[in-house]
């Protein structure tokens, strides 16, 4: 696969999990975070296991044990902590926080476990990118409205890094249609007594199934298989970095969808984030 096109891959993905917060928010008012979290797994999850079964890649390879039980605890923690964080401190702050705290978790864990040692122009990519997502942040009051709403995205972002290093590990034991469906299947059988203990008749609402469907289907199953597959050519730090491209989409969507504001300020941070993203998807790397 050619770099640019692993490159595509990752900014599409990014761009489907840009809508992840807005299909939250346009979720039934009786919809709990942590409910549309495990519901989203939930369908991501079977739907990749079923696929990947129908391949014939999920039986058969001898996945490393750690890796596998690292990914599935990895997507469980994200979900949880993503979706309860977004509900505390707003769609575009907190989709900020969480993606644009992981390309330092990513960056750190993929040198220290992959022995995948970050570039100068990844370097400086990252820095200007991030700088620009500080300047989102600042402005917003977030850190001192709501303390949780701040903490819970950032441990999104560390899951985040460790489900996309793990990933690279079992990459090496088979493909990535498998790979996506043993972290998702994992985090979805993590996950069961959230479902059991939740309010689901949401679902019972058209706006409440269609929302369910979209984040499963699309923001999970074929987001994930995308980026798993660009994960073979490219670096776990440079994959956590282009995913930045999420941020942005979700900002853009909540100030068109749910009415949310950006100051000027803000807006200067966002373009930061894309002159830091077209830095990267310009360059050439080796993984």
């Amino acid at each position: 696969m050619r770099e640019g096109r692993a490159v595509g891959m990752v900014l599409l993905a990014a761009l489907m999990w840009g809508t992840t917060g807005t299909a939250r928010a346009l979720a039934p008012s009786d919809a709990a975070p942590l409910a549309v979290g495990a519901v989203r797994i939930a369908i991501g999850g079977a739907l990749l296991v079923a696929i990947a079964l129908v391949r014939g890649g999920l039986i058969g390879p001898r996945w490393p044990l750690l890796p596998a039980a690292v990914a599935a605890i990895a997507v469980a923690i994200y979900q949880l902590s993503f979706f309860e964080g977004v509900a505390r401190v707003g769609v575009a702050v907190g989709t900020i926080l969480a993606i644009g705290s992981a390309p330092a978790f990513a960056g750190a864990l993929g040198w220290l476990v992959l022995h995948e040692r970050p570039t100068t122009r990844w370097l400086v990519a990252t820095a200007v990118a991030v700088a620009g997502l500080v300047l989102l942040v600042l402005q917003s009051g977030a850190a001192i409205t709501s303390p949780a709403g701040v903490v819970l995205p950032l441990v999104a972002g560390a899951g985040y890094a460790v489900y996309a290093t793990a990933s690279k590990r079992l990459l090496r034991a088979g493909d990535a249609v498998a790979v996506a469906a043993i972290g998702f299947g994992g985090g979805a059988l993590l996950l069961v007594p959230v479902l059991l203990a939740a309010d689901l008749r949401w679902l019972a609402d058209p706006r409440g199934a269609a929302v369910a469907i979209e984040l499963g289907v699309f923001a999970t199953a074929l987001a994930y298989i995308l980026f798993n597959r660009a994960l073979t050519r490219l670096p776990v730090s440079w994959g956590a970095t282009l995913s930045l491209a999420e941020p942005l989409t979700a900002s853009l969507l909540g100030v068109i969808v749910l009415s949310e504001s950006l100051t000027a300020l803000q807006l200067g941070g966002a373009g930061l984030v894309a002159v830091g993203l077209v830095a990267l998807a310009t360059a050439r790397t080796t993984s």
